[in-house]
């Protein structure tokens, strides 16, 4: 039955619209329209009944973020927070490819065809005719959008080092230095171009920044000093990073991209509204 076909891929569909949209939530409605879609249609005669659900999925997700596009996205996307000890394996499914937070910021500056053909193709080998036909453009075209995007995420969005021991001590160094108030320890930890990028929300515009650059960073850093004593490790879309908490309240969800032993990039989202529903 395609409804038992359609359970079957929902971890792989979730993760489809997932790195399609930035939101959990979104993902979650995206496959539900894409099911109604589905069973409106059938199956009968669909020989690869997975590869035409991830169609169906990505067209869905395109429809939404061209509608999308007259609005401006300032937001981070929904980081995937799992225990330090590991995803659990709904988690390592939607996190499959190393689907870090960094990663996902630079999709998020993709136009919506070059995601599309980006995640479609790159991320899950759907081919090249497939992804034409949803974007109504020529293979040869298609492929170029692919193209356009894989250098941008090539270019800045420098993949984690694997050994997750190293993320967390370059995380642990960045800590303690803030702690101490040790600026020439943070440079150390710190990649020259690092970037950071935090998301209050649209109701707390001030806690909404990008800094760029070691010692701009550091300086900012200096202030998590004194949430030292509240910070737990967690993963964060699989990498190092940690939850600040004060009793049973989230504070923050800080997300750090290390890169031979550097921090190249560092995501905080502290949105209180967005907290409540990813997190507690």
């Amino acid at each position: 039955m395609l409804v038992d076909e359609f359970e079957a891929e929902r971890p792989r569909l979730r993760a489809v619209a997932y790195r399609m949209l930035g939101s959990l939530a979104e993902a979650d409605d995206a496959l539900q329209d894409a099911w109604l879609r589905a069973d409106r249609a059938g199956a009968e005669g669909v020989r690869n009944v997975p590869g035409w659900l991830t169609t169906i999925v990505g067209r869905v997700c395109l429809n939404l973020l061209r509608a999308r596009q007259s609005r401006p996205q300032t937001r981070l996307p929904d980081p995937v927070v799992s225990p330090a000890a590991g995803p659990d394996p709904e988690q390592r499914a939607l996190l499959a490819d190393a689907v870090g937070l960094a990663l996902q910021v630079v999709l998020g500056s993709l136009n919506p065809d070059e995601r599309l053909a980006f995640v479609l193709h790159d991320m899950f080998a759907v081919p090249f005719d497939d992804v034409a036909v949803l974007l109504e453009r020529t293979p040869a075209a298609t492929r170029q959008l692919a193209g356009r995007a894989r250098r941008r995420v090539r270019d800045t969005a420098p993949a984690p080092m694997p050994d997750l021991a190293r993320q967390r001590a370059a995380v642990d160094a960045f800590f303690a230095a803030a702690r101490d108030g040790d600026f020439g320890a943070l440079l150390e930890v710190l990649h020259p171009d690092v970037v950071l990028r935090a998301d209050g929300g649209p109701d707390r515009p001030h806690f909404t920044v990008v800094l760029r650059g070691a010692r701009d960073v550091a300086g900012e850093a200096r202030r998590f000093g004194r949430l030292a004593g509240l910070v737990g490790p967690v993963l964060i879309n699989g990498t190092a990073g940690i939850l600040v908490r004060s009793g049973e309240q989230v504070l923050a969800v800080m997300a750090f991209t290390v890169h031979d032993d550097r921090i190249v990039a560092i995501h905080v989202l502290n949105d209180p509204a967005r907290l409540r529903a990813l997190i507690e």
